[in-house]
């Protein structure tokens, strides 16, 4: 579980657009659903659409591991942080997967820390 959710996270900071269509092929499901509090979509263009539009909003930031991997059975869970590389992150939060066949089938998202509204 270790290295999907590594390839998870190299998906979200991901930014040539062809690259990160192909990581996400590798890591998702053709049907997977992705969930958080700001977007749910589903299939690999919605995703990448999804990744691409936080990589707008957060222009340079990266997402990193933010703890231990914990996994059971056919899901997984694990803790995220977003920010300026090299500097505390501004967002965190975790994230719940289900596995099928090696790949994320669906990923929902939790925040734990954001930003205030300016």
């Amino acid at each position: 579980m270790n290295t999907i959710v590594a390839q998870y996270l190299e998906a979200w900071n991901t930014t040539d657009a062809a690259d990160r269509k192909a990581a996400i092929a590798r890591v998702f499901t053709e049907s997977a659903g992705y969930t958080d509090p700001l977007m749910a979509v589903a299939g690999h263009d919605a995703i990448d659409a999804g990744i691409a539009a936080a990589q707008a909003q957060f222009p340079g930031w990266t997402f990193r591991l933010a703890g231990p991997v914990d996994a059971h059975h056919d899901q997984v869970r694990f803790t995220w942080e977003l920010g300026p590389a090299d500097e505390p992150a501004v967002v965190v939060g975790f994230d719940v997967a289900i596995v099928e066949d090696g790949r994320f089938a669906n990923v929902y998202g939790f925040l734990d820390k954001v930003p205030a509204a300016a």
